[in-house]
């Protein structure tokens, strides 16, 4: 089978099982819309705006050898009478590990100073080991209007160039299938509690492009199975776009494999064995959106496109001349051989010779006398 799959001989319907895959899709987007509705997402200081502040623990600090809860609520106490008590506080992996506190935007730079060397001294370190910056809320707001703009230029860009390039309908199907992925990663982020960072973002419109690219190889293969099989009325739409998934199945499986290994080793070694939590954004969304891609241009992107194509009248007329056709072949009798059919019709003759009212000609023939028999008898009477 794995074979057969790896040559493009298998026969998978793909198309016909199109119920089965949009559930599976339709569950997945729920549960990521509910997350996103209920959890929402993590944003980052740089779309929110706010404080960062990073200080080491000390070795031989008041928090030396503290369990991430605890030093957690260490901070909290800290800063919670400056009035950060709603911030995020999280732990590195580093050694010796680091703290890093993000509070809303403080417009008083005393308050900030205050908040600082409060981290500093839960931590136990001197105040120049420490580090702060600083993102204002409008420019957090220009950044997020940024992506915003950066993402809806891409779309329509490539959403032109696919109809350009094939038709409409595709374009279609691929659009649906870049907001099947779009909605996963971001439900996934929202369900995980990762930050979303300019990082994030970088990694959404890579996965995106990647996605596209696997479609387009997938609609190419389409099209070229349909101007030979469908628009000359010898498959459907449905088969034959079947048929060119089969084809393009393993090609599409394997480079999506030799994309997805190195960045699961971003993800589970870089950022989640090594600790290094900026790769852990940027690898979250690629891992994701990769799978979620290569799922859509096969599950998603082709059944769409070919439920628009099959209510076209060519594939209609297609699709009952073919449906014609096999009632015909199932309809028609099976022509015997002559030989055949004589040595039936004799057999029938001698189990039941009284039983049949037809007689044929070469029976009748051999029962009537012949000429010579009659000249003989005369002469025998002589």
């Amino acid at each position: 089978m794995l074979g057969r799959l790896y040559r493009g001989e298998t026969k998978i319907d793909f198309i016909g099982r199109r119920n089965v895959w949009f559930a599976i899709s339709g569950i997945v987007l729920l549960i990521c819309l509910a997350s996103l509705f209920t959890r929402r997402l993590n944003y980052g200081i740089e779309f929110q705006g706010g404080v960062q502040i990073q200080a080491p623990i000390a070795e031989d600090g008041p928090l030396a050898g503290a369990g991430d809860a605890e030093v957690t609520s260490a901070i909290t106490d800290a800063i919670e009478p400056l009035g950060a008590g709603d911030a995020q506080i999280q732990l590195t992996d580093e050694t010796p590990p680091s703290v890093i506190v993000q509070t809303k935007e403080v417009a008083d730079p005393q308050e900030q100073a205050r908040v600082v060397r409060a981290v500093a001294d839960a931590t136990g370190v001197p105040l120049a080991d420490t580090d702060s910056q600083s993102i204002g809320s409008k420019w957090g707001a220009e950044i997020t209007r940024k992506a915003v703009r950066a993402l809806i230029v891409f779309l329509v860009v490539v959403t032109l160039f696919i109809a350009w390039r094939f038709e409409w309908k595709m374009a279609v199907g691929a659009m649906l299938a870049l907001g099947h992925d779009l909605l996963i990663t971001a439900g996934v982020y929202s369900l995980v509690g990762f930050e979303v960072t300019p990082s994030s973002i970088i990694a959404i419109l890579t996965i995106l492009g990647y996605s596209l690219y696997d479609t387009v190889v997938v609609f190419d293969k389409v099209e070229e199975n349909t101007s030979q099989y469908a628009a000359t009325g010898r498959m459907t739409y449905q088969d034959s776009a079947n048929l060119a998934m089969n084809q393009v199945f393993m090609r599409s499986l394997n480079t999506s494999l030799a994309t997805l290994l190195p960045v699961a080793a971003l993800l589970f070694v870089g950022a989640g064995l090594l600790g290094a939590g900026t790769l852990k954004d940027l690898s979250l969304a690629l891992f994701v959106g990769i799978l979620s891609g290569t799922y859509s241009s096969i599950f998603v992107a082709t059944p769409v496109l070919s439920m628009l194509k099959e209510r076209e009248p060519r594939y209609r007329s297609v699709r009952e001349k073919v449906m014609r056709d096999e009632r015909r072949t199932q309809v028609a009798p099976i022509p015997l051989a002559a030989g055949a059919g004589m040595a039936a019709a004799e057999a029938g003759e001698l189990s039941h010779p009284s039983s049949s009212p037809i007689v044929s000609r070469s029976t009748q023939a051999s029962a009537r006398p012949k000429a010579g028999d009659k000249k003989a008898k005369r002469r025998r009477k002589r």
